[in-house]
């Protein structure tokens, strides 16, 4: 920092050189434990957490079974959505976090370029419907999608997933509501009526699941199921 004094006028100027070029490593560590704070309502509100999580209990409800545990099914949920936002992660790290810590763009510039992908993925997984009416409450009325601020699109997108999740988890019970309703009727038949159908089907709801790798499948449908 160099203090240069005019001899003419009675002024101070302030060179900073290149100290500002870049953000300092307090502002950094600061803005790294906020985000460390905020990133568990971040993958759940931002990412497709929630779609994946509600249709895998609905799946383990559907079996019957306590099992696998919360701990298993949140992680899993986790890493599938790790696994699908990893492109627009790469995206905004190379378009808006780059170019922060190299000091070529400021906090505001970084985070216009951060919000514009997941913007577009979150756009892309909103069904129009919800889009309309979070957009009515708002009193807005913007020319496209696009020009929605996010206060707005994350609602909308919690909404849809919502609703992807519970359609999917339907058509998830349905083959295991087959089964019980199968395994009810052929006790009756035969006069077995103290005995819990449940008991009875659940080894056959768990020998099918397996046999058609049932926890790949739901998988694989929920991460074709993002566009």
């Amino acid at each position: 920092m160099s203090f240069l004094l005019a001899a003419a006028s009675p002024s101070v100027s302030i060179n900073f050189g290149k100290s500002l070029s870049r953000p300092s490593d307090s502002l950094l560590i600061i803005l790294g434990i906020a985000l460390i704070a905020v990133a568990p309502f971040l993958l759940i509100m931002l990412t497709g957490f929630t779609r994946i999580v509600v249709v895998l209990g609905l799946t383990r409800s559907a079996m019957g079974v306590t099992v696998p545990p919360n701990q298993v099914l949140v992680g899993l949920a986790l890493f599938l959505s790790l696994f699908l936002m990893a492109p627009t992660l790469s995206q905004m790290n190379t378009t808006a976090l780059q170019p922060y810590l190299h000091g070529k763009e400021d906090t505001s510039q970084a985070f216009a370029a951060a919000e514009r992908p997941l913007e577009t993925w979150m756009l892309a997984q909103t069904g129009k419907t919800q889009l309309e009416m979070l957009a009515q409450a708002a009193h807005e009325h913007p020319k496209s999608p696009k020009d929605l601020p996010l206060t707005t699109v994350i609602p909308a997108f919690l909404l849809s997933q919502l609703e992807e999740g519970f359609l999917i988890g339907f058509v998830i019970f349905i083959p295991f509501l087959v089964i019980d309703l199968i395994v009810s009727s052929a006790l009756m038949s035969i006069g077995i009526v103290m005995l819990p159908p449940t008991l009875i089907s659940l080894p056959f709801k768990i020998m099918l699941f397996v046999l058609v790798d049932g926890w790949a499948l739901v998988a694989h449908a929920l991460l074709a199921g993002f566009h």
